[in-house]
């Protein structure tokens, strides 16, 4: 494919505890990845976009919790890929590291630590450029940084500021498990892992899966600005709502 027809658009429908949801679309062609939220939600999400969400090309799938895929049904006419284990929905099955071609996306599956077996994220390809897709998960192995340095579009978990965290009403338990190493990453760990992976080629930053509770999308804005202004220049940062849509990539 000839890179001048590439025209990677970011969408992010919902992000969050009570649902997640993008659209990375390509000229005509687009995937969803995770179906979170309400039907209602998502389906007005998608007329607003003028998408009809029953021609996507594929749905990505990152994992099983309820909050990344919820609307299964919603998708039944629609190719679905994942790596976890799942009866209850007739899935593709994705391996680590094991690149697969959906038209002209190619997807390259990353494993990430998470509490819910074989959650993924991904690394999207068109033409030459790169989305990096990472959400859920309580640190980056640095092994992994050869396939997520120098993306052209990273949409990266900023969940929690960790003492807004240990401020809430909510169990030590899930305190515990939110900051621990199969949980989420917190903003200063996004801010740090972001710095290492960023180059001169990334154009855009999209922070992800932002607490309702322990953060706020200003901190997580002014964490990672203050980190990556130090180390590229002439980028986008913004971050993923809940119950706004987000636009992002070329436009």
């Amino acid at each position: 494919m000839d890179c001048y027809l590439v025209n990677m658009e970011i969408y992010g429908l919902c992000s969050g505890s009570k649902g997640n949801c993008f659209v990375v679309k390509n000229n005509e062609d687009f995937i969803i990845i995770d179906c979170g939220s309400t039907k209602k939600y998502l389906v007005k999400c998608f007329e607003s976009l003028t998408l009809d969400y029953k021609s996507a090309s594929a749905l990505l799938l990152t994992h099983s919790h309820k909050d990344h895929c919820s609307q299964l049904k919603m998708f039944d006419d629609v190719v679905k890929y994942t790596m976890m284990d799942n009866d209850y929905v007739n899935c593709n099955k994705l391996k680590a590291y094991e690149k697969i071609l959906i038209n002209d996306f190619e997807i390259l599956p990353i494993p990430l630590s998470h509490d819910c077996l074989n959650t993924i994220g991904f690394v999207i390809k068109v033409g030459e450029e790169r989305l990096v897709y990472i959400t859920d998960t309580g640190y980056i192995s640095s092994d992994d940084y050869i396939y997520l340095q120098g993306a052209d579009y990273y949409v990266f978990e900023s969940n929690h500021d960790i003492e807004m965290l240990m401020n809430t009403s909510r169990p030590h338990f899930t305190k515990s498990r939110i900051f621990g190493d199969s949980g989420h990453l917190c903003n200063e760990d996004c801010a740090s892992a972001l710095s290492k992976l960023v180059t001169e080629n990334t154009k855009e930053i999209i922070l992800a899966h932002i607490s309702e509770q322990a953060n706020t999308y200003e901190l997580a804005y002014d964490v990672n600005k203050k980190v990556l202004d130090n180390v590229i220049n002439d980028y986008k940062l913004q971050c993923a709502q809940q119950s706004i849509i987000t636009y992002g990539g070329k436009r």
